[in-house]
């Protein structure tokens, strides 16, 4: 979809309201009246049969009846009347909807054959729908206000897209309370035409807005949703926020019957938003306090907190969640300590950081605190924390210092705290741009994660690792011989073997046996110490059931363990078919990761992890969607907390990154070229130190037809 089309929907010059009503309190009504009474700048067109006259404005039968052209229509009526309007719409030259009106995906099997006709007939006549069963759309720049919110929004540079129509509401009232004003507002619905990933696609070439928040309950093509986000944040620099519901299970189901939609696992969505540089956040309050941040400061470009006090506990409480979040007491210079010598300070003031003004001060000590600390080249941001003492004059420390952090040019926020006694110094400080917490823990973490932002947008080399040396069509073939006319296939790991000779995989030297005798043949050709695994699709856990034998040497050894494998498989797991034997040669030395893949709904997530016998346990995973960034694969690895004993740990050697990247790209690739391949599991992946590669000592893939 062009981003422009929207254009009819955001910036109209004329909206209809289908299905004005002349009741007060219905929807109907109160969108009409929200247009009249926030003198919206355009034509307002109310719809109605059976009315001549709606909060003082002229009615018409029909769309079709109305004189002028119409950008925009705003469907208020029955669900079963929608298509009709429709129809009308295109007749009349609409060229834009938003469809209130509910009974569609959101209320069962009906609603939603009768959405999926909808959008085929928005999209076969062009028309840009957004919704149905929404709010509506907010532009606070032209006074509209096509919602049956009660206020219109604040004008500001925040661009809010929202997937539940009730929670706009109160996020309305919230902003308002905290004075963030906003670009767009748009509540979409049920999401039948325009996406998430439209909307974010046109706020980023919106120059009105500056900041993009999102609450979504789910995405629906997350490819697309990489693609534009990344684009948005990394190409045209506007940070994404995303307050994400559904991470637990109960709520991933509330969610499926609130909208009607398949909701994917939480890791899913974790790894969309990860890879699409969008910072997730868990709270509305945590969604506008970065918002807030993001919209009115500069970010940082460094780590190194300065703080600034009128008492020490509350330095302290800045100075610990400072730690917390990663971030850098600033060393000040001692040429800033100098200048906040006696006179400008009093004796008993802290000069080191936090620097504390002590109790008494007013807002000439703030002032002269905040212009030396701040100018110091150790200091990349700041919080100037005050308390409400009955010398504190707040009202103009909230007058004086934004000018001063104006001219500073690094982010610098306050957290007066308190309520009535430092309310006006609070509204002083916000109306000019300066963002105000109520805690200092909740300044601090909001500028820590604007340092978290400005890392994510270093990042560079943002392409995908292309392999010439991989045999996709060879792939494909041994894939349908396998599978042949079954649904679905378990490969053990001696049968993925042939598969991951196409994509090139570190592979040991092997062979299989079904038989003692086999055994002994294959051995000789291996040399040397070699480990015997069984091989079947009934055993899932081999160690546990005595299906692996390591450190066998020779021939005799290698009859023993064969018949030593039967007789624990026959102990362990009665009645499990054993396909062979597995001999594959002892894996030098190295740390034990797993690569692993599953599909979703949101497509191949691959995962990345300490492994061996004890990642699930652990479960020091980490998750991205392929297809991924080289340097995506490089943060999986780096991500996980045993990252330190891959790095070396305590005298280890390093182990060999590269390698264990690599295999995750080209795994990576595997799950993207063939859709058939439902999920796998390399684990482990002995990943040796660097500069020697690393080994699949252990596989496992499940195949299933598409």
């Amino acid at each position: 979809m062009s981003a422009s089309k929207l254009d009819a929907i955001f910036k109209p010059k004329s909206v209809a309201v289908v299905g004005a009503s002349t009741k007060p309190g219905t929807a109907g009504n109160d969108i009409l009246l929200n247009l009249v009474r926030d003198k919206y700048i355009g034509n307002v067109y109310p719809v109605n049969p059976k009315a001549d006259e709606i909060h003082g404005v002229k009615v018409y039968p029909t769309l079709t009846d109305i004189p002028g052209e119409v950008d925009l229509a705003v469907l208020v009526v029955n669900a079963k009347f929608v298509p009709g309007v429709v129809e009308e719409s295109k007749t009349k030259g609409v060229k834009g909807l938003v469809i209130i009106s509910a009974g569609f995906k959101e209320s069962g099997h009906e609603g939603a054959e009768r959405e999926k006709e909808l959008t085929k007939q928005v999209q076969a006549a062009g028309i840009p729908l957004i919704g149905p069963n929404c709010l509506g759309v907010i532009n606070p720049s032209i006074n509209l206000n096509a919602s049956f919110a009660a206020k219109i929004a604040l004008n500001g540079h925040l661009g809010f897209i929202s997937q539940s129509g009730a929670l706009c509401t109160s996020v309305l009232d919230y902003a308002e309370a905290r004075e963030i004003g906003f670009s767009k507002f748009v509540s979409f619905g049920n999401k039948a035409d325009v996406k998430e990933a439209d909307l974010l696609e046109y706020l980023a070439d919106d120059p009105d807005t500056k900041v993009i928040a999102l609450y979504l309950e789910d995405i629906g093509d997350a490819k697309r949703f990489i693609e534009v986000a990344s684009k948005t944040f990394w190409e045209k620099g506007k940070p994404i926020l995303c307050l994400k519901s559904g991470r637990s299970a109960e709520g991933a189901k509330a969610v499926s019957s609130h909208t009607g939609s398949l909701a994917g696992s939480d890791a899913e969505y974790e790894a969309v938003l990860k890879q699409a540089g969008v910072q997730r956040v868990t709270t509305i309050a945590e969604l506008f306090d970065l918002a807030a941040l993001y919209t009115t400061q500069p970010l940082p470009k460094g780590n190194r907190l300065a703080i600034i006090t009128n008492a020490g506990g509350p330095g302290i409480m800045a100075t610990d969640a400072a730690i917390a979040a990663g971030l850098t007491l600033a060393k000040l210079d001692q040429s800033t300590k100098d200048k906040l010598k006696p006179p400008v300070l009093p004796e008993a003031a802290a000069l080191n950081n936090p620097v504390d003004v002590i109790g008494d001060a007013h807002s000439d000590r703030y002032k002269a605190a905040v212009e030396a600390v701040m100018a110091d080249p150790n200091v990349d941001l700041g919080v100037i924390v005050l308390t409400p003492q009955s010398m504190t004059d707040s009202d103009n420390c909230g007058k004086i210092l934004p000018e001063v952090i104006k001219k500073i040019g690094k982010p610098v926020v306050g957290a007066f705290m308190g309520v009535k006694q430092v309310e006006e110094g609070v509204k002083n400080l916000v109306d000019q741009g300066v963002p105000n917490y109520a805690f200092p823990e909740d300044a601090v973490k909001s500028l820590a994660a604007a340092v978290r932002l400005v890392a994510s947008k270093s990042i560079s080399k943002r392409e995908y690792a292309e392999y010439k040396d991989i045999d996709v069509a060879k792939a494909n073939k041994i894939i349908a011989d396998y599978l042949g006319s079954e649904k679905e296939k378990y490969l053990t790991q001696a049968e993925c073997r042939a598969l991951f000779e196409c994509y090139k995989l570190p592979l040991l030297k092997s062979g299989v046996a079904k038989s003692a005798d086999e055994a002994a043949k294959v051995v000789s050709g291996i040399g040397s110490k070699v480990v015997m695994k069984v091989m079947s699709s009934d055993v899932k856990h081999k160690f546990d059931a005595g299906g692996v034998l390591l450190n066998i040497e020779g021939a005799d050894g290698a009859k023993k363990g064969y018949e030593q494998i039967y007789a624990n498989i026959a102990q362990n797991v009665p009645g499990a078919k054993i396909d062979s034997i597995l001999i594959e040669q002892m894996a030098d030395k190295g740390v034990e990761v797993i690569v692993g893949c599953s599909r979703g709904g949101l497509g191949p997530l691959m995962m990345f992890g300490l492994g061996g016998t004890l990642v699930e346990l652990l479960k020091d995973v980490a998750f991205r969607l392929a297809p991924m960034w080289k340097v995506t694969a490089e943060e999986m690895v780096r991500e996980i907390k045993a990252f330190k004993v891959l790095d070396g740990y305590r005298g280890t050697p390093k182990s060999d990154i590269n390698a264990a990247v690599d295999t995750i790209l080209r795994m990576s690739a595997l799950a993207v070229n063939h859709p058939e391949v439902a999920e796998f599991d390399i684990n482990p992946l002995i990943v040796h130190p660097e500069g020697k590669g690393a080994s699949v000592a252990d596989s496992r893939v499940m195949l299933r037809k598409v």
